[in-house]
């Protein structure tokens, strides 16, 4: 039940977004903006970021964290 209320609210934020941005309502700067804040939320850090700042080597990294491609780019989410 949990999940499916998830996903629900899942696809209503892509399409409020969505929808405001067709809109003119929303622009760039305030995607970007979110972009930023939800990178926040999820604690975002690059593969070669996040070995640094915990010491660990980036194929540890890479092996025992969860990585999320995100336009190209490898990422490690770690929001605990």
């Amino acid at each position: 039940m949990e999940n499916a209320k998830i996903r629900q609210n899942t696809e209503k934020l892509i399409t409020f977004v969505a929808t405001k941005f067709e809109a003119n309502e929303l622009d760039n700067t305030s995607l970007v903006e979110l972009f930023k804040s939800m990178g926040m939320y999820l604690n975002l850090k690059t593969i070669p970021d996040y070995a640094k700042a915990n010491n660990l080597t980036y194929e540890g990294v890479k092996k025992c964290r969860n990585i999320e491609v995100i336009f190209g780019v490898r990422f490690v989410v770690e929001n605990d």
